[in-house]
């Protein structure tokens, strides 16, 4: 039995659905612009780069969710994901996944992003199983800490050995994992099926120098 594992940022989707949560409070005057756009930019930044402080990233970003009633964010989401994210679905992203249904593959995405943010983005795109980083909450409200180990970097490998565990079958020798960071490098070292889509520049020359395919999901 075979997994087929997507990220979900920069590789199904033509953004980062974290940072483009933050820029649609900012412009919703929910949080105070200027401080909390610079600090945006700047955890999307060191994400790129590779340098990111998950603890630090997370104190910042899971701060709105604990400023507001569920019932509220969750309609600002609704709105959120269908002007902003779903437009950004990548054109042949429908395509791959029918490629692995047809195949008979399991799907299932691992992403970095909270579960909050992630949850309505992946069902639009139409896959039911996801692990994504899980959120505390507390007499009915996010407390704006994690819960569990976060699916980030080698998070993902220790995610996907836990998702394993619970699907008895498959295994990392058969499974297939697209991803677009350098970030997602050591699931892609784990897996035996890696594959580079729409990848940073880093991600590209490793995937040539080890001969991993490289391909696109945009037009």
């Amino acid at each position: 039995m075979t997994v087929a594992i997507f990220d979900l940022d920069h590789t199904l989707i033509d953004t980062d659905s974290d940072h483009a949560w933050g820029e649609f409070l900012v412009e919703k005057k929910l949080v105070d612009s200027d401080v909390f756009q610079k600090a945006n930019e700047y955890f999307y930044q060191q994400y790129k780069q590779g340098t990111l402080n998950l603890d630090e990233y997370l104190d910042f970003a899971l701060k709105p969710l604990t400023e507001h009633e569920p019932e509220n964010l969750y309609q600002l989401r609704e709105e959120f994901v269908a002007e902003r994210m779903k437009p950004l679905i990548k054109p042949k992203v429908a395509a791959l996944l029918q490629k692995h249904r047809e195949l008979g593959h399991a799907l299932l995405v691992i992403t970095a992003t909270n579960r909050f943010v992630v949850e309505p983005i992946i069902a639009a795109i139409g896959i039911e199983d996801f692990l994504a980083i899980d959120l505390e909450m507390k007499d009915g409200r996010y407390t704006g800490r994690p819960s569990g180990i976060p699916s980030f970097r080698e998070g993902k490998i220790t995610r996907f050995q836990q998702w394993l565990d619970n699907n008895p079958g498959h295994d990392f020798e058969s499974a297939w994992f697209y991803s677009d960071s350098m970030n997602d490098l050591p699931l892609l070292e784990k897996v035996g099926n890696p594959v580079v889509v729409d990848g940073d520049e880093r991600l590209i020359k490793t995937a040539q120098e080890r001969n991993w395919p490289v391909t696109s999901l945009k037009q």
